[in-house]
């Protein structure tokens, strides 16, 4: 009996401590967000030569060229034993900028931070954007937007994107987060410089502007232009040049992109320009071409879709007059299957906005100047050394009795793109969206 009882009496114990550790688990997860938020260094506790106990600030906020937008202001709270404690409340000064981004992608897995792979262009600017302690509080207190977000391989020189940003400039006013108005921009924190000196060499920021808080990167924006660089070859570039016309002005263009039925409804989209031109460099009997394709705006994947079609024509496998077809979406309303141009060429060249003037330092210009011309010298460098194997290989010696019989390659043979099998219409694809719906509540009506 008594043997019971002490088991009974340990079993209490043991609830007792397992609900005391859930209740000391959620108040250290509760005390971990506050820290992580904490712009502080640390507090130290010490003993003062009465005895009595006080906690004194040791660090001020590191300021990594952040200007003196903090304050820190003391409040005495008296405890029982006559000692008092010091608190630190701190004022940040807030401004909403935009920034102009320059990268070279390559070795991203496209701009946005929502890709499943790393790295991306957004996460970086992220990472610097916290090291230089620019940005402080979670992510949707930013108020962030983008222009444009580039696909895996695709590069720009004009992104742009807008935020909050921390400002050197303070504010007179009662309030923890105060706001600076856009007309304030002599002797603010140089944005530039800080995030370039953290930033991979493949990321660069360009300028800054301050801009209102309404201002959308993405819906501000006029217009966008994009470059996409080729070799000539054997494609007939007139042709090509005269066939990008029939896609400038404002079109469905539902059979040249990749189809996301579920966020886009609308596939018309206005062409302001569309351009083929030399761009002014060789290679051995080649030349280095450009396209330029400015818009309103562009559907998924609808500049390298254009650009692959374009290349068909280019090539001699179809006829200008496609274009009119595809274009015709109560003709053709299931895209053909095709594949598109590849992504590294292409480069997001320019972001209008209204009134914005994006504007850095003389000495920020002259460091990216230096930097951009190290970069060209870099893979021009590289350029040389594939150069001088390709001189190296066509020196090599053939041996001919070691030669199998040659090995006659398959002709490709081209399908007219309108004898394809196509894709989904955009009707079908929401219609099996709504059923796949309702297919998941019938189940879940089930298994209830």
């Amino acid at each position: 009996m008594a043997e019971q009882e002490e088991h009974q009496d340990l079993l209490s114990q043991l609830q007792f401590l397992q609900t005391k550790l859930k209740e000391l688990e959620t108040e250290n997860a509760k005390l971990s967000s506050l820290l992580s938020n904490c712009t502080c260094h640390k507090l130290e506790q010490n003993a003062d030569s009465n005895g009595q106990e006080r906690i004194d600030l040791v660090n001020e906020t590191k300021r990594v060229s952040l200007g003196s937008g903090v304050k820190i202001k003391k409040k005495n709270s008296k405890h029982g034993d006559g000692g008092s404690c010091t608190q630190a409340v701190f004022q940040f000064s807030r401004r909403y900028i935009a920034l102009k981004v320059m990268y070279f992608g390559q070795r991203f897995y496209g701009f946005g931070s929502e890709a499943q792979m790393d790295p991306t262009v957004e996460s970086e600017l992220f990472k610097a954007l916290l090291e230089t302690r620019l940005v402080f509080g979670d992510k949707k207190s930013w108020q962030y937007s983008r222009c444009g977000r580039t696909d895996k391989g695709v590069s720009s020189i004009g992104q742009v994107v807008a935020l909050y940003l921390r400002s050197r400039y303070k504010v007179k006013g009662g309030s923890t987060e105060q706001f600076v108005t856009e007309d304030l921009c002599e002797g603010e924190l140089n944005y530039v410089h800080m995030l370039n000196k953290v930033l991979p060499k493949d990321i660069r920021v360009m300028g800054w502007c301050p801009v209102p808080v309404d201002f959308s990167a993405r819906f501000s924006c006029r217009s966008r232009e994009y470059k996409y660089f080729f070799w000539k070859a054997n494609l007939n570039t007139v042709a090509m040049d005269s066939a990008s016309k029939k896609l400038v002005g404002e079109h469905d263009f539902r059979n040249f992109c990749k189809m996301d039925a579920a966020n886009v409804h609308n596939f018309r989209r206005h062409i302001t320009l569309f351009e083929i031109c030399p761009f002014g460099e060789r290679f051995q009997d080649d030349e280095l071409w450009s396209i330029r394709i400015k818009g309103s705006a562009f559907l998924w994947h609808q500049v390298r879709c254009m650009v692959a079609v374009l290349f068909m024509i280019g090539e001699g496998l179809e006829s200008p007059d496609v274009l009119d077809v595809l274009l015709d979406v109560d003709k053709i309303s299931r895209k053909p299957q095709y594949n598109m141009a590849p992504e590294m060429p292409l480069v997001l060249q320019t972001c209008e906005f209204e009134g914005l003037k994006f504007k850095c330092t003389r000495d920020d210009r002259q460091a990216l100047q230096l930097h951009f011309q190290k970069e060209c010298r870099s893979h021009k460098l590289q350029a040389a050394i594939f150069h001088e194997a390709l001189r190296s290989c066509s020196l090599a010696e053939i041996d001919d009795s070691r030669s199998s019989s040659p090995v006659k390659k398959k002709a490709v043979i081209h399908i007219p793109l309108l004898s394809r099998p196509t894709e989904p219409s955009y009707e079908e694809r929401r219609s099996s969206k709504l059923q796949r719906a309702q297919q998941e509540k019938v189940d879940e009506l089930v298994r209830e």
